[in-house]
């Protein structure tokens, strides 16, 4: 039987919201007006965060259970934006930079192809619909 996740939002202002799951929360805000100040992330912002949080999870783990000497992760996330209504995000590049002393290349694109065809959620979910181009670098540490 599937499970069900649930998210509660409650409007604030504007077109500002804040959303909650369990004892967990985050704003969302979009400007009206070019430059505005927001309250939280853009709507788009936070589903290219739930991409990079899937995908920077995931390959700790993967890269974990492969024994790489990692001493650290980041994942850079970034989308295009079609200006017109619906502003979708027609394409999104994922590069992830992994930190450590004797990293295996090898290992670090395997678990990335891992990552891309079987074990993060967002990535397939996302991919369905919008091109997407994954890349990493590993920076000795």
């Amino acid at each position: 039987m599937p499970s069900e996740l649930a998210v509660h939002a409650t409007h604030n202002q504007g077109m500002c919201l804040t959303m909650g799951a369990g004892k967990h929360s985050v704003t969302v805000d979009y400007p009206l007006q070019p430059g505005q100040e927001t309250e939280g992330m853009r709507p788009l912002e936070l589903l290219l965060s739930s991409l990079a949080g899937c995908v920077g999870g995931t390959m700790a783990m993967l890269l974990r259970r492969m024994e790489e000497p990692v001493s650290g992760l980041e994942v850079d996330v970034r989308g295009a934006r079609r200006d017109e209504h619906p502003t979708v995000i027609t394409e999104i590049d994922v590069e992830v930079l992994v930190r450590g002393s004797g990293v295996d290349p090898t290992a670090v694109s395997k678990a990335l192809e891992q990552c891309e065809e079987r074990v993060a959620p967002v990535w397939a979910m996302l991919k369905a619909g919008t091109p997407m181009r994954a890349s990493f670098r590993i920076v000795e540490a």
